[in-house]
Parts: structure tokens; sequence; C-alpha cells
């Protein structure tokens, strides 16, 4: 819904109508209306539809990742998810120093690597894009698009047949897709008129109003906890912890089902005091709610690249298959069933 404006006459005691020859100046009040919008044309900021994904929810389902994040966890694996508006990236491998992007940049944020590649000064860049289309290697490319409803449901469609023969559906994911809360209900609702199952990937740090936007139309979501040290928190990822654990609690007394995830991180999540505060907060919550234990990986390292960004965890290596077992061990010793997902 949007307000819309409509004009009245008024003599100026409040009344409308005719005014007399001889009353008062009419003057002009403003009333708001109430438009109806058509959902079709809401747009949110993508970065990514995956179909046939098999790791974000049952079944084959399509993934839609938005753009922006309320966390800025280190070892992010999707680094281009962070920022809501679009960015440009870089593929050094692809370069061949051509200069072109060097001459269109009008804020002079981009020079050659003699290495080999670009450099973007992201304080100068304002993401313009014009060094785009003027790279014929595709060595730079923007990163985000805007989607309206309808086109992203044309595509989700196309996979209809898969969602119902294995019992997948459709996943929402970021990002943060609670950033996009009245997007993402409107899809969900959509989808679940036509039969498909929902699934929100959340980090759950958003409003309340926003989380109970959405989980009207979602049949699963995916939560994930990191550090429950609240100053931790804080300090590492730039949210509080207390909203996240409300909106957890807020989730599961409306009874839609929630399984917790763990990214398994070293130096950050993975000691055994963090370890055991998560499966004792999930054993408080009540209900059957699993656990999935995530294996920290460097598969997004070159993501950083991209972006002129450091990385977080540095040199950090996986976890053991050791540690990760008896992770998995100390969860499922407080009563909870506990998966190992990679």
């Amino acid at each position: 819904m949007t307000t819309g404006i409509i004009r009245c006459e008024g003599n100026g005691a409040g009344e409308t109508g005719a005014i007399s020859a001889a009353g008062p100046s009419p003057r002009v009040v403003e009333m708001p209306v109430r438009k109806e919008v058509d959902e079709g044309a809401l747009t949110a900021r993508i970065f990514n539809i995956q179909r046939f994904s098999t790791e974000d929810g049952p079944g084959i389902r399509t993934t839609v990742f938005l753009k922006g994040c309320p966390l800025s966890c280190p070892w992010c694996s999707n680094p281009e998810s962070q920022a809501g508006n679009t960015e440009v990236a870089h593929s050094d491998s692809l370069c061949d120093h051509c200069n072109r992007c060097v001459e269109v940049c009008d804020r002079q944020a981009i020079s050659l690597n003699p290495a080999g590649g670009v450099h973007i000064n992201r304080d100068a860049c304002d993401n313009c894009a014009k060094c785009v289309p003027v790279c014929g290697t595709g060595a730079l490319r923007m990163i985000g698009d805007e989607y309206t409803l309808d086109q992203v449901y044309e595509e989700i469609k196309k996979d209809a047949a898969y969602y119902r023969n294995s019992n997948g559906g459709v996943t929402c994911s970021g990002g943060e897709p609670l950033s996009h809360a009245r997007f993402v209900a409107a899809l969900f609702k959509r989808c679940q008129a036509a039969g498909m199952h929902t699934t929100l990937d959340t980090c759950g740090s958003a409003p309340r109003r926003a989380v109970e936007r959405v989980i009207e139309h979602t049949d699963l979501v995916l939560f994930d906890f990191k550090i429950f040290d609240p100053a931790r928190h804080s300090a590492i990822v730039g949210a509080p912890l207390q909203q996240i654990l409300d909106n957890a609690k807020y989730i599961v007394s409306k009874g839609v089902r929630l399984i917790a995830r763990m990214p398994l991180i070293p130096g950050y999540t993975d000691s055994d005091e963090n370890v055991s505060a998560l499966a004792s907060f999930i054993r408080a919550l009540g209900g059957y709610i699993p656990v999935n234990v995530l294996p920290y990986h460097r598969f997004g390292m070159n993501k950083y690249q991209m972006l002129d960004r450091s990385y977080g965890p540095g040199d950090a290596k996986p976890p053991s298959a050791e540690r990760v077992e008896s992770v998995v061990d100390r969860i499922r010793s407080f009563g909870l069933e506990c998966e190992i997902v990679t």
C-alpha cells in the first residue's frame, strides 16, 4: 500500500462544501488515501539465483541470494553479499591490461597492477559501472541486480516439477533475506499458493516486525548461530546477540520448523564453551530442533581479492575431522540430533 493525496476545499472552520461569497477564503486540506500496489512490482537487489541447489533445505531447490547483511562475519564465504549496493568486482586472471577501464574512470579509482590485473580504490570508486562495458575480457563485472518479484517468480517456476518430485522448493538466503522482508514475504506467499515449499536461511539479526512478516509464509527456517558471548558477538560480527536469540525463540513459539546451524570457525566459534552454549540454548528452546555443524572452508577467499578486501581468518586452516566429530559428540551429549553439513 502507498499513500496518495486528495485535495478538499474547506472554510477554515473544519467544514467542507460550498463557500458563501461573504465567508472566509477557502483553504486546501490534503487528506491521505491508500492505493493498492502491485506486489509483482516489488523489487530487491539480488546477486545470484541458483537453480538445482541441494544444500539450502530439503530436496532440489532454487536459492535466491539477496544482497545486504547487518553482520560482518570475518569468515563470510559470500563477501559480495554484505553490502546492500551493487559493487564492481574484478577477476585478475582475465585482465589483459588493455587500460580501457583506467581511461573511462572519472574518479581515477582504477589502476593497473604490475603483477597482473587491476586495483580499485574503493574509497574513490562510486560503482558507476562505466568500466564494465569497456572490458573486453569480462575481467570486470557488477555484482547485484534489481529484480522485481515477478521476475524472480518466473525464474523459480521453471523448476516446479523438480520441487514436486524431490520435495524441494524455494530458499531465500543472502546476505540477510530479512533485510528485504516485504519482498521475501510476498514471494513466499506466492510460492506457497502454488504448492512450493519455502525456506528462510537467516542469521536472525532483524527487527521483530520483519520476522513476523516473513515467517507467516515460511515452512522451514535455517537459523545460523555463531558466538554466544554477547561482547565477543558484537565485537566480531558487529551486531547485538540478544535480538538474534529473541527472534529464534519467537520463531519456535510460532510452531515454524527450525534447524539450528553453527559454522565451525577456528578461533571464533569452535571453543568447547561456545559449542556448549549453543547446545544449551537449543535444548532450552524445546521441541525437535536438529543442529547442523558447518565446518570452516576457504572457498570464498578469491572473492575477497575480487572486492579488494582483506580475508578475516587469515591463514586459518579448516578443522580436522577429529575436531569436527568431537564438536558433534558434544552437541549430541545434550540430547540433540546433530549432523555435519559440508
